[in-house]
């Protein structure tokens, strides 16, 4: 009875000292989700991540416990996004669409592929092209903010855990942080330029067309096309 009872108290103290941290991790991500989200679930979610990193913490690993309790508490945050399916088939359909195309055109030509390119590789008018760029908005900031945090690949090495040694699972995801990191590096200039905008100065997408001196759907446009166009060019560590 003692033991159960100091354990209480001990969450009690956890989650009021980082209830704050929480919040925040919320808010930020909510910025990010479709209006669907609604942040009382991903605090709630957050709030277990954060009972979980108590019980799994393990000082011996390196990190400290402020930064394992974030990755956490953000990770459960995405998961009960994923639960909630927001995004429907069609959406990931056209993002598959969109990125098989950009690879093909990639593959023919060797540079970046042009907007009105990607348009008729799909048959599709360029307003109708950045009509499913507009559309597959959401899910692109969502399975992309997964890509930088090892989200699609790193799931891919968890089912992979039974037939992978620890060393050789670290190995393969240090190859990859390479390959995402050098595809980035040879982004068009203004798709890494909204990246770095959103991402490391975490700018809004109608601030992001201030600086750019284009709309907010301009915006929008270029980020779920820069998206499917990492997508199409890390596909080898997809398909693996």
């Amino acid at each position: 009875m003692y033991y159960k009872a100091q354990a209480r108290d001990s969450q009690h103290q956890l989650i009021e000292r980082y209830a704050p941290l929480v919040k925040r991790i919320a808010y930020h991500l909510l910025g990010r989700l479709p209006a669907s989200v609604q942040v009382e679930d991903l605090i709630q979610a957050g709030m277990i991540g954060l009972l979980e990193a108590a019980k799994k913490y393990d000082s011996s690993k390196g990190a400290s416990f402020e930064t394992f309790v974030g990755i956490r508490i953000r990770g459960s945050m995405l998961d009960e996004v994923r639960k909630g399916d927001w995004a429907p088939r069609s959406v990931h359909r056209n993002s598959r669409m969109v990125s098989d195309a950009i690879r093909k055109i990639e593959a023919r030509t060797g540079r970046d592929a042009k907007d009105h390119e990607v348009a008729a590789e799909l048959q599709l008018s360029l307003e109708d092209y950045y009509g499913i760029l507009g559309d597959t908005l959401g899910s692109r900031l969502f399975s992309f903010d997964d890509l930088l945090q090892d989200g699609e690949h790193g799931e891919l090495a968890e089912d992979a855990e039974s037939t992978h040694s620890e060393p050789s699972r670290d190995l393969e995801e240090e190859r990859f942080q390479g390959a995402l990191a050098d595809a980035i590096g040879k982004l068009p200039e203004r798709e890494k330029l909204v990246l770095s905008l959103y991402y490391d100065e975490e700018l809004n997408l109608k601030e992001i067309g201030e600086v750019l001196g284009v709309s907010e759907s301009r915006v929008s446009q270029l980020h779920s096309q820069c998206a499917a166009r990492l997508r199409a060019r890390l596909g080898e560590w997809r398909a693996r």
